[in-house]
């Protein structure tokens, strides 16, 4: 074996920094500016040619898939252990604040986990078993009598595009209004109310003018 390759892939050591680079920089450019970034600007950040780009990822899929193979794994784990958790309410409640705080960490990831790669066999199944994993969550949750019975799995593409808006808030109040919104949420998708509800975190000091503000810098 050349000694210049030293990667697990079989890739010489200079190809394995350059897909290690492109894979960092497109996890950064992801995360800000979502995964419609084009793929020159991409190449360009990364410090690479185009060529190279795509020697290494043919499709913008698979490089979406490489980016976010282990935020998807241990958002996988946090789903199983909601599913398995013994209160499904309890896991239903963990799994929503933790996927609502993780989408405004990080806007690439929702997006991500939104699209449908049909060319890729394995991102396919994985997406069917999360659909059908959280199926039986709300099952266990509205058997226990803790979940509504009308809340339909299909509200969580609701839940993540509603909360994914206030990524628009500004920076600083942001992670606070999407705390605050998934204790309303979750408050509405109780069967439970009035003097037994969780109170609210405490609210936001934005006003309407930091919404025209933000217009304004669109």
């Amino acid at each position: 074996m050349d000694a210049a390759r030293t990667d697990e892939t079989g890739l010489r050591s200079d190809a394995a920094r350059n897909r290690a680079r492109i894979v960092e920089t497109a996890r950064e450019l992801f995360r800000t500016r979502g995964i419609d970034v084009p793929m020159n600007t991409i190449a360009r950040h990364a410090g690479v040619g185009v060529a190279t780009l795509f020697r290494r990822f043919p499709t913008r899929d698979a490089l979406v898939i490489e980016v976010f193979a282990e935020q998807i794994a241990r958002c996988q784990v946090v789903l199983d252990d909601a599913v398995d958790d013994p209160d499904p309410w309890h896991g239903f409640c963990r799994l929503i604040e933790f996927t609502c705080a993780e989408q405004l960490k990080d806007r690439g990831l929702t997006e991500a986990f939104l699209a449908l790669f049909a060319g890729e066999i394995d991102y396919e199944k994985r997406r069917r078993d999360v659909e059908t994993a959280f199926k039986k969550l709300v099952h266990r949750a509205q058997e226990a009598g803790r979940l509504r019975p009308d809340f339909d799995y299909g509200d969580l593409v609701m839940v993540l595009l509603a909360n994914g808006g206030l990524r628009n808030a500004p920076p600083e109040h942001a992670e606070d209004l999407s705390r605050r919104f998934v204790v309303y949420l979750l408050q509405t998708f109780s069967t439970e109310g009035g003097a037994e509800r969780e109170p609210l975190p405490p609210a936001s000091p934005l006003g309407l003018h930091h919404v025209q503000r933000q217009g304004e810098d669109a």
